[in-house]
């Protein structure tokens, strides 16, 4: 009785948000069927053996474990109510992961030419527990297969945390390597260091192990260097191959799209390119530190394409996903993790995951060269060398200390000036007030008599300079982790 479970996904499509509904209920395959009724009678008509307590069963099919455990979880009480009041009998829900997938095998390690090649990647180590993804049903295009793509992956959903703040993230992630995906585009957006990369990373893998068996055509890149490879193409006059070579793609992979901004060209171009490529059944993964609704400067049509996907917004990790992420971390590496130093990293960085990693790896390098064993001392050590967070930066702390880091008064860090020194303090204050605080780009653009596309601006000048390891971005970054380490350290 397919058809039934058709009626019963539409009636849940009116009920459920749109987003969750796409990514774990719209995929699933479902059948319904009638369970036995008759009870076992005694003597005189006594029922000594009751009927079933339920009289319909909705079998569902999902594709793989983690999907099969979100929809027992969150959606069954949901799939049975709307069935029961359909049928007109109680249902109950089974739920399984299909079988008719291989398992997908981690590639060999990187020979010493790859990893001289591989590409730059800054993405967190969140890491997930033992589990084995169900590799999905391949792309329907066969297409050249592009090796440079193949090297350099240094993240895999077999090793990504899943909890409450990434879990519908993941499930976007997984989702549109499988051929039967309801969407053709993922936009992933977060603060730096919570997944974004890790997640973009793991599909360009997984899709890359199929290459040893069909041929896939894929690329991976920021959007700063599209923008620069779009310029050169015309500078060369080169264009068309440029757009032969993005247009015809199985997967674009392509990150921080946020620094688009103003350069109206490359949105021009990028619009086109993900059209052609959605038109022939390609599909896009996007990642930005802004949700697309706020990305001031760039081109409404773009936009409105960006939304068109599925967008997944990326949350800071609560205590209980950094606690498993720092464990993971630890077990991989062999290394012994007293419950003590655990909790008191988690405790301490609360914000971007790639810090603990960081403060992980340092504490097993101290260990390994002094032959001590870790201990909450040396982590205390580590924490004011390694660590840029804190658990407690708010606007006031932000604006005290950018202040005092520049020799500013408050007044002069809110006012009208464009003196460059004024900028980039107030750009500052922005990167940090985004990172450690919940305000909004608005409210942030509020305190300093700003809008908040000015804000974004601003975020998006800080990000540039240090990604490009200039001058002026180092010592941006040099500023941005003393401040940190002060509030850290209460100073």
């Amino acid at each position: 009785m397919k058809e039934i479970w058709s009626s019963i996904l539409k009636e849940l499509g009116g009920r459920l948000p749109e987003g969750k509904f796409k990514v774990f209920l719209e995929p699933l395959k479902g059948d319904v069927v009638r369970l036995p009724q008759s009870g076992r009678s005694g003597g005189q008509g006594l029922l000594i053996e009751p009927a079933p307590a339920f009289e319909w069963e909705v079998r569902l099919t999902a594709m793989n474990d983690f999907m099969a455990a979100q929809v027992r979880d969150q959606f069954s009480q949901a799939i049975a109510e709307v069935a029961s009041s359909l049928l007109g009998g109680r249902a109950k829900v089974s739920v399984r992961a299909s079988s008719s997938r291989k398992k997908a095998e981690l590639p060999r390690p990187a020979s010493l030419e790859q990893v001289a090649a591989s590409i730059p990647s800054t993405a967190p180590a969140v890491l997930m527990a033992d589990k084995e993804l169900d590799l999905p049903i391949p792309l329907p295009r066969v297409r050249a297969f592009n090796p440079a793509v193949m090297k350099g992956w240094k993240h895999s959903f077999e090793d990504f945390v899943v909890g409450p703040c990434n879990q519908i993230a993941y499930a976007a992630a997984t989702n549109i390597l499988a051929a039967s995906a309801p969407v053709d585009m993922v936009f992933l957006c977060s603060g730096a260091g919570l997944g974004k990369t890790h997640l973009t990373q793991a599909v360009g893998r997984a899709l890359s192990l199929e290459a040893d068996k069909r041929q896939v055509r894929m690329e991976y890149l920021t959007a700063e260097e599209f923008t620069s490879q779009f310029v050169q193409a015309m500078k060369y006059k080169t264009i068309d191959q440029f757009k032969e070579r993005f247009r015809e793609l199985d997967m674009l992979l392509l990150e921080d799209v946020h620094f688009l901004r103003g350069k109206d060209r490359t949105q021009e171009e990028l619009l086109s390119t993900i059209k052609n490529l959605q038109d022939h059944g390609g599909r896009v993964v996007l990642t930005s530190s802004f949700a697309p609704r706020d990305l001031a400067g760039v081109d409404s049509q773009l936009v409105s394409r960006f939304c068109s996907g599925f967008v997944a917004s990326m949350e800071r990790p609560n205590r209980d996903t950094r606690l498993h992420i720092l464990k993971e971390k630890a077990r991989r590496q062999c290394m012994v993790l007293p419950s003590g130093v655990a909790d008191l990293l988690v405790d301490r960085i609360t914000g971007d995951v790639r810090l603990l990693e960081s403060c992980l790896h340092n504490l097993m390098l101290q260990s390994q060269f002094t032959g001590h064993t870790v201990t909450e001392e040396m982590a205390i050590e580590v924490i004011r060398n390694v660590a840029r967070t804190s658990p407690s930066l708010s606007l006031e702390d932000v604006v005290e200390l950018i202040c005092r880091s520049f020799n500013l008064t408050p007044a002069q860090l809110s006012s009208k000036s464009r003196r460059q020194n004024l900028v980039v303090a107030r750009n500052t204050a922005f990167f940090l007030l985004r990172k450690h605080t919940d305000l909004t780009l608005e409210e942030i653009g509020d305190r300093f008599n700003r809008r908040h596309s000015t804000v974004i601006k601003g975020i998006t000048a800080v990000e540039r300079e240090m990604s490009r390891h200039s001058a002026l971005g180092g010592q941006i970054e040099h500023t941005v982790s003393m401040i940190e380490r002060s509030a850290m350290l209460g100073r």
